[in-house]
């Protein structure tokens, strides 16, 4: 059997009554991509099935630490750490559209990945006079959505597993996979 990996992916589709594709964040736990595709049409049922990959990775490593799927088990107590995404959202001047950010981190609690989040590239260089990135009034930062990643699994999923985060000795940033990508093709 193979090993079980947690996925992130993005998902697209034009639902009906809609002019432009549509865009959503997925996380999933399975062996492989293609064993994923009851979880990824159940995620979204008004896409009516007609729904596609634009990005996908396996993870595996964040921040320097190892990330891996394990069995829940009291042997695996409850963690000191833990996996947050975090989109953050910017304006740039005479672009009409709200560009986001995706990004995965490692921290405690979402103060400290907002922290991290605030010394990012997009964060630092992103928004202008009269157009700043918007604040979010929960979180104080411009951050459109935020949250520990075992919180959005499938409940059947959250009952199983738990996302292990063990410190890594690798620099090796996962492989990310970009593109179109129908289910059918996976």
């Amino acid at each position: 059997m193979e090993p079980l990996k947690l996925y992130q992916i993005l998902v697209g589709c034009k639902p009906a009554g809609r002019n432009t594709e549509q865009h959503d964040v997925f996380f999933a736990v399975g062996a492989s991509l293609k064993e994923l595709i009851p979880q990824i049409l159940e995620f979204w049922p008004e896409a009516n099935g007609k729904i596609h990959l634009d990005a996908w990775r396996e993870v595996t490593s964040v921040e320097g630490f190892n990330i891996s799927i394990v069995e829940k088990t009291p042997v695996h107590a409850q963690p000191s750490k833990a996996l947050f995404f975090l989109n953050l959202g910017g304006y740039k001047k005479d672009e009409f559209d709200e560009l986001h950010y995706r990004m995965l981190l490692v921290g405690a609690d979402k103060a400290e990945v907002i922290k991290k989040a605030k010394e990012s590239a997009f964060f630092l260089h992103t928004g202008f006079e009269g157009a700043p990135s918007h604040i979010d009034d929960k979180y104080g930062v411009d951050v459109d959505d935020i949250f520990e990643i075992e919180e959005v699994l499938s409940p059947g999923l959250k009952e199983r597993y738990q996302i292990l985060i063990t410190a890594g000795e690798t620099t090796v940033q996962d492989e990310i996979h970009l593109g179109y990508f129908p289910l059918k093709n996976l």
